[in-house]
């Protein structure tokens, strides 16, 4: 019996500290996505050019690249990411507050991985509103940020809420990877190490694996549809 209560100990852990990952991660994603959206957006050919580069660069290279490059890369460079050091975050998300870089490094790499096609996301949902919106607004004497954010924006925002949401649900699939650079004590690692060095049957821990990502996925999806669905008979 208290073996079996130490294996549910373990998914606990790992479940909680993917989850954390994982809402850090959609922040940081949602904030670089939103940044580059405007920049895909704006007048300025220059901030274009760096918009479109970002999502191309990180839409066309596999994730498990951009964490290579944020594990090893980032400190072999110099970097230690303690700007993820905010007290506020290190209130909400203890594991933040603890010498962990391989868990900051993470929070960056899907950050950005998933940043770009959030980018797109929104960008399509700017796309889906009238142009009529934006020249009305343009005609009533609003400037660009001004048209942006009191006209397109929120309508776009709501073009855009279901595939952020698909975005979103990737992003925690793809968080499975983390435990496979560096990180220790996510829910993919703990299930291996339950297997590995343990010697717990493969099938009934890496089920558990399975349902802890479904408890995380399966809310969002549901909520989703719901979304989708509401969308659909107010057309």
């Amino acid at each position: 019996m208290s073996v079996l209560v130490d294996q549910f100990s373990v998914f606990v852990n790992g479940f909680w500290l993917t989850l954390q990952l994982c809402v850090l991660s959609a922040i940081g994603a949602l904030l670089i996505g939103g940044i580059a959206a405007v920049m895909r957006i704006a007048p300025a050919p220059p901030l274009r050019g760096l918009g479109t580069a970002y999502v191309t660069i990180f839409r066309n290279v596999p994730l498990t690249v951009v964490f290579f490059f944020t594990v090893f890369g980032l400190p072999a460079l110099g970097t230690t990411a303690d700007f993820l050091r905010i007290p506020i975050l290190d209130l909400a998300f203890p594991r933040l507050a603890i010498d962990l870089p391989f868990f900051r490094f993470a929070i960056i790499a899907l950050s950005l991985y998933t940043g770009a096609f959030v980018c797109e996301a929104l960008r399509s949902g700017v796309n889906a509103v009238s142009p009529g919106q934006a020249e009305a607004g343009r005609a009533i004497g609003l400037g660009f940020r001004q048209n942006l954010w009191h006209v397109v924006l929120p309508q776009a925002w709501q073009a855009s809420v279901v595939p952020l949401g698909s975005v979103i649900i990737a992003m925690i699939k793809n968080s499975a990877l983390a435990g496979f650079f560096g990180l220790t004590g996510d829910l993919s690692q703990s299930g291996a190490e339950l297997v590995t060095v343990r010697g717990f049957p493969v099938v009934p821990v890496f089920i558990g694996i399975a349902v802890g990502f479904l408890v995380m996925t399966m809310p969002l999806g549901l909520l989703l549809d719901r979304i989708e669905s509401r969308g659909a008979m107010t057309r």
